[in-house]
């Protein structure tokens, strides 16, 4: 049966279209979860184990900086001051997938992507359709660089921070957090880093559809500052320099969105422009 075209699909023809994209975006994660449930030992012992272990690549290389800058070693870290344990029997098997379900997403994402633009490639016009393949790309590379940045740089601070926080210098409380909670830590670091990193293609949606302008985006540049430095003290433990480290990017990030806001713009207004040279040539016709 032949695919109806957008214009004449009615509210319950597109619900259902969104239906089936919604089953082959979960069949997706599923998949991906498969694989990450099949390798535990990986996900476990190497991923989540990661910056809770001395030895991570990202405290070595804080380490190394600060003996190059003199410092000796008051930045290394020798040992995490906390141990994880479980509280209920089925902990670690509920982890274990919800964990994997994650991860799932995660692999899963360019997928989740070429779905949605699958979705919504029949309202757009056949010169915005040869973008496809660009806006997978480039939303899948943006989304597994904040997800590796939220994995090696926000999730060791975090953790570092949060795991040796002390009440009471020389006589604190044993810390032993719960496996659920330290991987629901490192699950909402990454999983942000990586959907925050997305910014550039929501405000190209954001411009397309009229909601949001290059001047808007440059005249509440100072409200975005704002805005951007509360999701940086809701992501990160809360201290400056770990603020600032997510800050940075994502002011990085809000400056290229303001780029490509003005080149959707430019975009529409040529368009509009040969539109109404075309519609001025077949009047003359």
């Amino acid at each position: 049966m032949a695919k109806k075209n957008s214009n004449d699909m009615s509210f319950l023809d597109h619900l259902e279209e969104l239906r089936w994209h919604l089953i082959r975006i979960t069949i997706a994660i599923l998949v991906g979860a498969l694989v990450a449930f099949v390798n535990k030992v990986f996900i476990f012992g190497t991923l989540i184990d990661g910056p809770k272990n001395p030895n991570f690549i990202t405290y070595r290389v804080i380490c190394n900086i600060s003996k190059s800058l003199g410092f000796n070693e008051d930045l290394c870290v020798t040992e995490m001051p906390f141990s994880i344990i479980t509280t209920a029997m089925a902990d670690k098997f509920s982890i274990h997938i919800w964990t994997s379900i994650t991860i799932g997403f995660i692999i899963a994402f360019p997928y989740i992507l070429w779905e949605i633009w699958r979705f919504i490639k029949p309202a757009l016009h056949d010169n915005e359709r040869k973008y496809s393949r660009s806006f997978i790309l480039v939303g899948s590379f943006l989304f597994f660089i904040g997800v590796l940045f939220g994995y090696y740089i926000i999730a060791p601070f975090s953790v570092k921070f949060l795991g040796g926080y002390t009440l009471i210098p020389g006589n604190d409380f044993e810390a032993k957090p719960t496996i659920a909670s330290y991987i629901a830590l490192l699950r909402s670091v990454v999983i942000a880093g990586g959907l925050i990193f997305e910014l550039p293609i929501i405000i190209y949606f954001l411009t397309k559809v009229g909601l949001v302008t290059p001047q808007f985006l440059k005249t509440y540049r100072k409200h975005a500052l704002v805005i951007v430095l509360i999701i940086s003290a809701i992501i990160t433990p809360p201290d400056i320099a770990s603020q600032v480290v997510v800050a940075i990017p994502v002011l990085f990030l809000y400056q290229i969105s303001i780029y490509i806001s003005k080149w959707v713009v430019k975009n529409q207004e040529k368009n509009t422009k040969k539109e109404l040279r075309n519609v001025r040539h077949s009047k003359r016709i």
